[in-house]
């Protein structure tokens, strides 16, 4: 069963924890053994996971990759303006994979799942597929 998530984005640069949004299309299937696949099909936004515990391990992720990819870049060529976006979404990547145990999802005492949006503020879309195992 495949599931499309649409979300708004409100910045250029910020990371959505969607990890309940995750847990909840997990009931919803009533798969207790698998993997979920959480997918980004878009160029420039990305999905991760990282800790959610503390909000400025966020601001630290989204203010290095500015430093490390800048908005504006004298050799950038792409038209659109957006190449540092880009850079962003292929670094993060586009989908994370977890483990379903007993109906839950496996992550770590202080991860989540984040929506990375790097050009926005825009509609977005979250594909979510589980496999039973």
């Amino acid at each position: 069963m495949v599931k499309k998530i649409q979300l708004s984005t409100r910045k250029r640069d910020e990371m959505i924890d969607v990890t309940n949004i995750v847990k909840e299309y997990i009931r919803d299937t009533g798969i207790q053994d698998g993997v979920v696949y959480v997918y980004c099909p878009h160029t420039t936004a990305g999905i991760t996971i990282n800790e959610n515990a503390d909000p400025d391990v966020k601001h630290d992720m989204l203010m290095r990759l500015d430093e490390v990819y800048p908005w504006e870049h004298e050799k950038y060529r792409h038209l659109e303006g957006n190449s540092a976006s880009h850079l962003k979404a292929s670094t993060v990547g586009a989908s994370q994979i977890v483990i379903i145990e007993k109906g839950q999802l496996v992550l770590g005492t202080w991860q989540g799942i984040y929506f990375c949006e790097f050009d926005g503020p825009r509609s977005r879309n979250m594909i979510l597929k589980v496999i039973k195992g």
